[in-house]
């Protein structure tokens, strides 16, 4: 098959699952348990290697801005380029990355297992929607606490910059606290809580979809994680650019 008849059907297959997802929510029996169950595996399971993330960017991030911002006499601004670059861009991509590295592998492997062990035909033989019972509990628990990681993500990058602004360069902590507030504007926070929100989609989707074709038995399983890890890094990256120009544009038009 063509590459591009390939991908839009994908895509189409895809957009068809998560409106299935959607309306899932408006049936019973809603599967309460089961979203507070991969709450806790996305949310908590992810904090660990999230809050490293953030911690170790924001230092690398004034470690290598420092000596520049220093020859221009303006070091003192060094957490308001943290605070931008943070907040804005790099908190909810990285943090999207690396929840699609473990949870969004996690996810096509499980449900591809479910499949070649034809769990999910006897679940539709018993009258259960392998949809409202699998895809929307993740997708809810994805959308809720990939937008609290990223925050996390974040809180712990400052911080991170802020530990490596004071005991590698003698920055006053006041003066670092002082230009992270000023660098902190509106419509950062608000991109940076709007694009995790699309990130779950796109991680959530693109798993479940690839779990649930899994073909060819275990090694099947394998290559749909991979296909899945790899599908939603790209998504999220060629998201990313679209999303800020479309923020920048609505919040540059509508609050400064």
């Amino acid at each position: 098959m063509n590459p591009l008849t390939k991908f839009l059907f994908e895509l189409q297959d895809i957009t068809n699952l998560l409106w299935r997802s959607i309306k899932g929510l408006r049936k019973r029996p809603r599967y309460f348990d089961e979203i507070i169950n991969q709450m806790d595996q996305i949310g908590v399971g992810s904090l660990g290697i999230v809050v490293l993330t953030g911690f170790f960017t924001g230092g690398v991030l004034v470690l290598q801005t420092y000596p520049t911002l220093q020859y221009y006499g303006a070091q003192s601004n060094v957490g308001q380029g943290v605070a931008v670059s943070l907040i804005r861009e790099l908190g909810p991509v990285l943090t999207a990355l690396m929840v699609a590295g473990r949870v969004g592998s996690a996810i096509a492997a499980e449900l591809g297992s479910m499949v070649v062990s034809q769990q999910i035909d006897a679940m539709r033989a018993l009258g259960t929607s392998p949809v409202r019972k699998l895809v929307t509990p993740r997708l809810i628990a994805l959308l809720v606490t990939l937008p609290l990681l990223t925050i996390a993500a974040d809180l712990f990058g400052l911080i991170g910059g802020g530990i490596v602004a004071k005991q590698l360069h003698g920055l006053d902590l006041n003066v670092y606290i002082s230009s992270v507030r000023t660098g902190t504007a509106v419509d950062d926070l608000v991109a940076g809580i709007v694009k995790p929100v699309f990130f779950g989609v796109i991680i959530g989707m693109i798993s479940c979809y690839k779990g649930l074709n899994t073909k060819g038995g275990t090694v099947g399983v394998g290559v749909s994680t991979t296909q899945a890890v790899v599908a939603s890094s790209i998504n999220i990256i060629i998201a990313d650019f679209f999303l800020s120009k479309i923020l920048q544009t609505l919040l540059q038009g509508t609050l400064f």
